[in-house]
């Protein structure tokens, strides 16, 4: 074997780590209780600034955008504010626990534009072609199958459609082997896998960035 593709090989092999440690608190219904607790945290908003997000991701009333991994559903009323009455926001997350407490704060919002899919860890099992935007917050580092999951995003998404990842750096964060991947590799990790990269910026400095993808 050459030493171009052995290099190559290892690369990607560094690139695609499994989330093991992201994803010990997941394992569990009870494990999951307890995480949506801070999901649903009333402070978050100060450390999440959704309202700055959703404004960088520049959302036209009338678009769908798909949040991945919406968790307890704590970004669905701002993405829904910003595609409007005429838009929608499919929400997808790969636990049925999730997704119920997801529905049922859509519900006590009186949100009527979102569809809940139910996804895998390999398969985020989105409709074809339905999505002018993915947000995936905070969701990333716990991709175990990346490369299968980008597929099933990139096949989601219209062409040209774009996709916003939101993560912490690894130096930023409490507990560094928590986040599977720092920003630059996050970065070669979803180019090589039918998206080209467009531009990135923190979110909170040092702590956690955005970085912006549109489909090939």
């Amino acid at each position: 074997m050459k030493m171009s593709a052995l290099l190559l090989i290892l690369s990607c092999a560094a690139w695609s780590q499994v989330a093991t440690n992201a994803n010990t608190g997941y394992r569990t219904e009870e494990g999951r209780a307890r995480l949506a607790n801070t999901l649903a945290a009333s402070d978050r908003d100060g450390r999440q600034k959704p309202v700055e997000l959703v404004a960088a991701m520049q959302l036209k009333p009338g678009q769908t955008v798909i949040d991945l991994g919406t968790g307890v559903g704590y970004m669905l009323p701002h993405l829904v504010k910003a595609v409007g009455p005429t838009g929608k926001v499919i929400a997808m997350d790969i636990f049925p626990d999730f997704l119920k407490k997801a529905r049922e704060a859509a519900a006590k919002d009186h949100l009527t534009n979102v569809d809940f899919v139910l996804g895998t860890d390999q398969d985020p099992r989105l409709p074809a072609d339905s999505a002018d935007a993915v947000l995936i917050l905070d969701a990333y580092h716990h991709f175990d199958y990346p490369e299968k999951s980008l597929a099933g995003i990139a096949k989601a998404l219209h062409p040209g459609g774009r996709l916003f990842l939101v993560d912490f750096y690894k130096s930023g964060f409490r507990d560094p082997a928590h986040i599977r991947l720092d920003q630059a590799d996050v970065i070669k990790e979803v180019e090589a896998n039918g998206f080209t990269f467009e531009r990135k910026m923190d979110h909170q400095e040092k702590v956690q960035y955005i970085a912006v993808f549109r489909k090939k």
